[in-house]
């Protein structure tokens, strides 16, 4: 089970950290493409109607967007900026589970007995969830506005490898460069975080209530992992949505240059500016750019994420128990 119980095999810091580093680093390698194409919609300004139509804008659809940048860039380039992605899934996810499993052995001792209940476990996961997602962003931060930055930009290219970007970033721009839109990330990660653990811990009692049979308690399965996860996942980024929009404008401000060609370029000033600026020019679905592919995304990456973790926490267990046997 994700989170701390008193009945389960405690692992170590540096357990937690495998096994939360090998879950975000897969689950990276697979859904990058959709990360691509969800930050491409969010960052494009123009109405998502078809090219040809006035002021329409250079992507309207998933197989339209993968088709354009395959034809325009090539297919590496739905894995622009995997390397760092790569660390961005290293640094976050294992921060993150190793801070909520932290947390949720605190809260298991310190907060009264009633709090152990299925019903109000979920609230103490939605809050160790939330404080281990700000961990993850404060930690990861500088790495996802760079990912960010590869992966807006087009052809020719203003940054040729991470390097490159971190050396101009920090010229032109300064040190603040690499935690532009850590406001909004932290906005956006609290729920975000909070919601996909607390609806895990949820779905994931509801499953094993509904299975179980003769009241046997057994692990969880690879298919209510990922299945839990996915679900979880759904639902925490419909919530939080418009916020993550926000954070992906906000973090491409001062790159001009390279979004030129994909259409109009908008500055803001900050998060408010951004929220009122985008619905006042773009509609109130202009904060939903990017719902489809960044909603499939959120299933993936989340299943995968949870689903690997817990598995391999489960695997960690049974080998820490069996060699303390013998």
């Amino acid at each position: 089970m994700v989170g701390f119980t008193e009945d389960a095999v405690s692992l170590s810091v540096l357990e937690y950290g495998l096994a939360g580093a090998t879950s975000g680093v897969l689950c990276r390698a697979i859904i990058s493409p959709l990360d691509v194409l969800k930050i491409r919609f969010q960052l494009q300004v123009e109405p998502l109607t078809r090219v040809g139509v006035v002021g329409g804008g250079k992507y309207h659809s998933i197989p339209q967007a993968v088709s354009t940048i395959v034809q325009e860039e090539g297919v590496r380039a739905l894995w622009k900026g995997h390397i760092a992605s790569q660390a961005l899934a290293l640094l976050y996810v294992s921060a993150q589970f190793i801070t909520f499993e932290l947390l949720t052995k605190k809260a298991w001792y310190c907060l009264p007995a009633q709090f152990h209940r299925p019903d109000l476990k979920s609230s103490v996961h939605f809050l160790c969830g939330g404080l281990a997602g700000c961990t993850g962003t404060l930690v990861s931060t500088p790495v996802d506005v760079i990912r960010t930055r590869l992966v807006a930009q087009g052809e020719p290219r203003v940054y040729t490898s991470v390097t490159q970007a971190v050396r101009c970033m920090y010229t032109q721009e300064g040190i603040r460069s690499f935690y532009k839109g850590l406001l909004p990330s932290l906005y956006l990660v609290f729920p975000n975080a909070g919601l996909a653990f607390a609806f895990y811990s949820v779905f994931n009692e509801m499953w094993t209530k509904y299975t179980q049979k003769n009241g046997e308690t057994k692990q969880a399965g690879v298919m209510q992992s990922l299945c839990c996860g996915a679900v979880s996942g759904v639902l925490s980024k419909g919530c939080v949505y418009p916020l993550d929009f926000t954070k992906k404008r906000l973090q491409v401000q001062g790159f001009d240059r390279a979004r030129a060609q994909f259409g109009v370029v908008r500055h803001y000033t900050g998060l408010s500016h951004c929220l009122v600026s985008v619905v006042r020019e773009e509609g109130l679905l202009g904060l939903y750019k990017g719902m489809w592919p960044s909603t499939l995304k959120a299933a993936v990456s989340v299943g995968i994420t949870f689903g690997v973790y817990e598995q391999l926490c489960i695997c960690l267990q049974y080998r820490k128990q069996h060699y303390s046997r013998s």
